[in-house]
């Protein structure tokens, strides 16, 4: 591919990132800021930039956590 459309990617990952701190509702803030997380992984990967893969994988893993198990849990009181 070309490292254009990583760029592009990388791009789409801040407005991502920025557009999470602009919402109200905790669940569409974490949804937005994983997909951000998930571009900037990808961006990261095709760069070898690997202090950006980590951290951004990490909290990947963190905004899945609370969605799927987090929010269930407060569900069921």
């Amino acid at each position: 591919m070309n490292a254009a459309v990583f760029e592009w990617i990388g791009y789409s990952a801040s407005i991502f990132i920025v557009l999470s701190f602009v919402i109200n509702q905790l669940r569409i803030i974490r949804i937005i800021n994983m997909l951000g997380c998930i571009c900037f992984v990808i961006y990261g990967i095709y760069f070898k930039a690997w202090p950006v893969v980590i951290p951004n994988a990490m909290v990947v893993f963190i905004q899945l956590y609370y969605l799927l198990h987090k929010d269930k849990q407060n569900a069921n009181g």
